[in-house]
């Protein structure tokens, strides 16, 4: 059995502390580690992050990594008008139809219907978003376009 007295960490284990600035018996005198002068060297020195000692710093020589992305932005799967033209005229189409014949490719982001290209066909379209210029152009092919609201695939 070892006895309570002859405990002790291994060699290595255990590190002085660092006492600067007591003299240069101490082996941290004159400077205190340091270094000679410039600002690093003063009492109260702090840098902010990013600070590249006055030569511009990155965040403002990239200006399109500036700015701020909102957290409650709603992103959309798009759908144009042209590409509607594929459906027989008179068929209702849905967010579930148009997932089933691939126009959509993520069920779980709603759906927004753009004004790209003309339409030929009277459709009656059911989607979570229309452009202005999109209902005008499914109205004027005689179609409707009626809103639903979104419901994701992953509730």
């Amino acid at each position: 059995m070892i006895a309570q007295d002859n405990i002790h960490p291994n060699i290595g284990a255990t590190h002085r502390r660092k006492v600067v600035g007591r003299g240069n018996g101490s082996g941290h005198g004159n400077y205190g580690g340091r270094g000679k002068n410039g600002q690093k060297s003063r009492s109260g020195y702090s840098r902010r992050p990013g600070f590249e000692g006055g030569q511009l710093p990155l965040i403002k020589r990239l200006p399109e990594k500036r700015g701020f992305f909102s957290r409650n932005r709603v992103s959309y799967n798009v759908v144009n008008t042209d590409q509607l033209n594929g459906f027989e005229a008179g068929v209702e189409v849905t967010p579930e139809l148009m997932i089933e014949v691939g126009l959509v490719k993520n069920g779980n982001l709603p759906i927004k219907v753009l004004g790209f290209g003309d339409m030929d066909r009277a459709l009656t379209i059911k989607a979570n978003k229309f452009s202005a210029s999109a209902k005008a152009k499914i109205e004027a092919a005689g179609g409707k376009a009626e809103e639903v609201v979104y419901a994701s695939k992953a509730d």
